[in-house]
């Protein structure tokens, strides 16, 4: 029977009928499956006022397969008393141990050709048991059935008319709205959610800290060239042609350009002097140092590049003036990949440039900075950086896994890198950094770097992350 069959036939015995039907009987009595004339129930329904429906509930017994087995043929144990001398039986485990609790068959061990089965009893009464045993021996189960008792609405009539569902100007134009039934507007429903992108968790914590940043009177550095010469990711900084971190093992290399062009040749000349000979109050490096390893174009490896050029171009300036930088951007490093590194990551990075610096307003600002990101208790320990010093690791007390966790790098700015720049003698730059990576790692909970950043990263990880809210 069609959908519409099952429709016309229930409002016809609607109408015919004493007060009401049921939906369970009605299936039977149509011959269709009971969730069929349900959904034909709630189709009416959702016509207004057409049908009234009631849910009840009933309970009744049902045998399983084994239990309807077991009513047509007697029960494990009776069979297996019938069937003594004893011949293999599907049912015979079930019904021997039975037989035996019962009393009705014994077993002789001493006989010679081995264990023999006998009857204890002429005859068995294989009576019917009690509900509770043929439940535990999963014989017979309770069933709930939810039926519904229909009965006629305050609008019924056997013709269904579907009701409109917009008014249209055709209808007020020739008044035909008047006649006709709307469907009633539901003002409480939520409208279907349109397709928007979502913030990845690295961009929800990279906004906070931004904010930080800013409350605290920070200006953002430009930091939109990944590809960084020789010169000022590691020259300006006063760190050595021969130091480690410039080893293809360490730093990714460029190979087309290979090399960069115009760089300020008088703050060349000087930093070519300060790595050879020295200057400035300090012995410099002496060695032979080489304009070609400057030129070499690289993956920058750090943001602090990006602070070089900016405190080279506040150097410019005819007066000098106190300044606030912060850059939050990616770097890259020729890492060994594993759960905690990647071969890019993001670094945060803070500078502060003015007159009479010292450590202690470099430990003032970070308290200040770390406090704001909800991390009150702060260790320092000595460190070396080639172009900070003093220098110090910043170490934190981390509550969950009860011990001190190194949470970034500080130091103050050797003036074997400002001086050549160009900046006054008694001007001091603090900065520190910290990664993006870990903070969001702790702070969303996740384990492996590999499944927050690159190809394995889920992408319903980034949909139903929350709004991240550092506790400042």
């Amino acid at each position: 029977m069609s959908d519409a069959g099952v429709l016309e036939t229930l409002l016809r015995r609607i109408e015919a009928a004493d007060g009401g039907v049921d939906s369970l009987e009605t299936a039977s009595v149509l011959g269709v499956d009971h969730q069929v004339l349900v959904g034909a129930v709630k189709s009416l329904l959702a016509l207004e006022d057409l049908i009234s429906a009631e849910l009840r509930s009933s309970k009744h017994w049902e045998l399983s397969g084994e239990g309807t087995e077991i009513a047509e043929q007697g029960s494990h144990e009776a069979r297996v008393f019938c069937s003594v001398p004893p011949r293999k039986l599907s049912f015979g485990k079930i019904g021997f141990s039975k037989a035996m609790s019962n009393k009705w068959v014994k077993v002789d061990k001493t006989h010679e050709g081995g264990p023999r089965i006998f009857r204890s009893v002429e005859n068995i009464e294989d009576q019917e048991k009690e509900k509770n045993e043929l439940k535990k021996r999963k014989l017979l189960s309770e069933v709930t059935v939810k039926s519904y008792w229909i009965t006629k609405g305050s609008c019924f009539s056997t013709t269904i008319t579907k009701p409109e569902t917009e008014l249209t100007p055709e209808m007020i134009a020739n008044g035909s709205w008047k006649e006709k039934k709307f469907k009633p507007y539901n003002f409480e429903a939520l409208g279907v959610a349109p397709d928007c992108g979502h913030l990845h968790p690295l961009m929800k914590v990279r906004t906070q800290f931004r904010q930080i940043f800013l409350e605290m009177g920070f200006t953002e550095m430009p930091t939109n060239n990944f590809i960084e010469s020789s010169f000022w990711n590691f020259d300006s900084l006063f760190q050595p042609q021969q130091h480690p971190a410039r080893d293809a093992h360490d730093t990714f290399f460029i190979s087309d350009p290979a090399l960069a062009h115009g760089f300020p040749l008088e703050y060349l000349e000087r930093v070519k002097k300060i790595h050879s000979e020295g200057g400035y109050g300090s012995q410099g490096y002496k060695y032979d140092w080489k304009i070609e390893e400057a030129q070499k174009n690289i993956l920058r490896t750090h943001t602090t590049a990006v602070s070089a050029r900016m405190l080279y171009k506040l150097a410019q300036q005819e007066k000098f003036t106190p300044a606030k930088y912060f850059s939050i951007d990616r770097v890259f490093r020729n890492e060994t990949l594993d759960a905690t590194h990647l071969a890019e990551f993001h670094q945060i990075e803070g500078v502060v440039a003015d007159r009479g610096l010292t450590l202690g307003d470099l430990m003032g600002t970070l308290h200040q900075f770390f406090t704001k990101l909800g991390i009150t208790k702060l260790r320092f320990k000595p460190a070396y950086n080639p172009y900070t010093e003093p220098s110090m690791e910043v170490f934190s007390y981390h509550e969950g896994l009860k011990k001190w966790v190194e949470v970034g790098n500080s130091g103050v700015f050797r003036p074997e890198m400002l001086l050549p720049m160009g900046l006054p003698e008694d001007v001091t730059v603090i900065a520190w950094g910290l990664s993006l990576e870990r903070p969001t790692m702790i702070k969303y909970g996740i384990n492996n770097i590999r499944e927050l950043v690159g190809h394995k990263v889920d992408l319903q990880m980034v949909y139903d992350g929350p709004i991240c809210r550092l506790e400042s």
